[in-house]
């Protein structure tokens, strides 16, 4: 039995480097630089009181160790070691800024959660294929406890009766994941219908590789890049209008009814490339401002990166520019966490979630989903990409609903927003689509779309097109630039990155902007406000011809102030930024 450590300390050991490198896949970072690469929960995830956590750093020299919690040392080691281990007692730490420190270098900060939820992810020795193709867990599921059990008591006796361990948990779901004793998908196939047979199994949660949306990038429009600024795109939902709007009116004067509110975001992703030019000043850990908290990664090119480059990114850094750090010097603090503990696929993406919203989380950016097997695009062609089987698509849909549950029941101010995605597909199709199908006020779905050659004004429904790739129809709530400007390794414009994924943090910083204006925004208050304040795109639904889909859910007269002649109605809704912040600003007179 391990003893608790003392207040404001942590048991810390030294782990191999090469086997914790192996299982958390090492990376190779500046040479010059003290970098935090890998940041997870290991040891026992059940374990009420301790936390221990798996750690990877690169760019030490000679000189003490130092782990920084939230600005207390809670662990002093000399050594050279790339891999650490080390356990907090989470009665005497809350959640925070974790950091490492060695002479004068300090690392990346990335968010050390104290919540309980975690889940463990499969080795290589532990997946196989099943007969869709599709890689699959073997001895690695998750149940689902009814409401009227014990979740954790009945988890324990459940595992026990099957000869199955517990590994990992989402409590606050009644998710509890267990190692089962089987090696092979026949054996394990077996067991779960016999789990789903059970009367206190709600649902078995089977996970099937990775939930990172590997065909966020499609193909490039034809667009202009100057000074890492993708003029049209950016233009078309009113940018820089944005920006300047909030440093002229935020904040007010002192006896102004605006003064800005601090607010965290939640990004899952994996990791940002912080020696990348456009991260580098975010690389050490502040006390105010603008912070971002995430993992190191290896290159600037990732997808974490360029969501992360969307919301926080320097201005004439590396090629993105961040609408967020446009408002540095306004605001009273944002924080946006990146984070995704494991990679357990689309679980841990919800175990991450909820330890986010646990954490002080108001907006969350899910920039992923998946298609169940043999969905065909409105073109008729199969979807070849992020599929997953019939079985698995099922866990995933209890999964995400228990998830909106909870939410709806203890957090009615969260919400997520949620990439359409990019495989020309009806978003509403609950039977074929996620997270994005979902109705709850709580998800907010983004399309993509992309700024034509015509010279029209920017108000003109003909400014911007929908993209070909992004998912459509009435469940997507509003759309938003799809091109953006990745970060580059170096000072210079950045390639364009295409999609769904990068459009949803446009509209994710812009209402986190809202919400400093006005926290008491509730998400359909939010929805109301996007959608009254939007752009028209796309043609109108009473004349378009047989084919034509419809990019958004139509605009409304009630959208237009009853104005049921108003030219938008009928049309898509594209994301209009400024307005967006204006109509935040007119809701404050709603509050006495």
């Amino acid at each position: 039995m391990k003893s608790a450590p003392a207040r404001g300390s942590a048991i810390l050991r030294v782990t191999t480097g090469f086997v914790l490198c192996a299982a958390l896949i090492c990376e190779s970072f500046a040479a010059d630089a003290l970098r935090l690469s890998a940041l997870q929960r290991c040891g026992n995830l059940l374990d009420p009181n301790l936390r221990e956590f798996c750690i990877v750093i690169s760019g030490q020299q000679s000189g003490s160790l130092r782990l920084i919690l939230d600005g207390v040392v809670i662990g002093n080691q000399k050594t050279k070691q790339s891999a650490v281990t080390f356990t907090v007692n989470r009665r005497d730490h809350s959640s925070g800024p974790f950091w490492v420190e060695q002479g004068q270098l300090r690392s990346n900060a990335a968010w050390l959660s104290m919540q309980s939820s975690a889940t463990l992810a499969a080795g290589p020795d532990e997946v196989a294929e099943n007969q869709d193709g599709i890689t699959t867990y073997v001895d690695l599921v998750s149940i689902l406890i009814e409401e009227a059990y014990d979740a954790e008591v009945e988890a324990r006796r459940l595992a026990s009766k099957y000869g199955a361990q517990l590994v990992g948990a989402i409590p606050p779901l009644r998710i509890y994941q267990i190692r089962l004793p089987v090696q092979d998908l026949i054996h394990r196939d077996a067991l779960v219908l016999r789990l789903n047979g059970e009367e206190s199994v709600d649902s078995v949660i089977i996970e099937e590789s990775s939930s990172e949306d590997s065909s966020s990038e499609d193909s490039d429009p034809e667009s202009v890049v100057h000074n890492g600024v993708l003029t049209r795109e950016l233009s078309a939902n009113r940018f820089m209008d944005a920006v300047d709007y909030y440093r002229r009116r935020i904040p007010g004067p002192p006896d102004a009814l605006i003064r800005p509110e601090p607010i965290r975001i939640g990004l899952v992703e994996r990791a940002v490339d912080f020696d990348a030019p456009d991260f580098n000043s975010l690389s050490v850990p502040v006390s105010r401002g603008l912070r971002l908290f995430a993992r190191d990664a290896n290159g600037a090119g990732g997808h974490g990166t360029t969501v992360a480059g969307v919301l926080a990114a320097e201005w004439d850094g590396g090629g993105s520019i961040g609408f967020l750090r446009g408002l540095d010097g306004h605001h009273a603090g944002i924080d946006v966490i990146v984070d995704r503990g494991s990679d357990a696929g689309i679980t841990e993406s919800i175990a991450t979630s909820v330890r986010m919203v646990q954490d002080g989380v108001r907006v969350l950016n899910w920039s992923w989903g998946v298609h169940r097997v043999g969905t065909i695009n409105v073109r008729g062609r199969s979807i070849d990409s992020v599929v997953r089987s019939g079985v698995a698509f099922e866990g995933y849909e209890e999964l995400i609903e228990e998830f909106f549950k909870w939410l709806r029941h203890n957090h009615p101010n969260i919400i997520v927003i949620n990439s359409a995605g990019n495989s020309d597909y009806y978003s509403e199709n609950d039977d074929y689509r996620l997270p994005s199908s979902f109705l709850t006020p709580q998800l907010l779905v983004v399309g993509a779309h992309q700024g034509t050659v015509l010279d029209v004004p920017i108000d003109s429904p003909d400014f911007a097109e929908g993209r070909r790739s992004s998912n459509m129809g009435d469940r997507v709530d509003i759309t938003a630039a799809g091109c953006v400007p990745g970060s580059n390794p170096d000072p210079a414009p950045g390639k364009m990155r295409c999609g769904t994924s990068y459009s949803t943090p446009l509209v994710t910083g812009v209402v986190a902007a809202m919400l400093t204006i006005n926290p008491s925004l509730m998400p359909s208050d939010i929805r109301g406000l996007l959608r009254r304040a939007s752009l028209p795109i796309g043609e109108d639904v009473d004349f378009e011809s047989a084919d034509t889909e419809d990019l958004t859910a139509p605009i409304l007269p009630s959208e237009r102030a009853e104005q049921i002649e108003h030219p938008d109605v009928g049309r898509s809704a594209r994301l209009d930024m400024r307005e967006s912040l204006t109509l935040a600003v007119e809701s404050l007179s709603n509050i006495e």
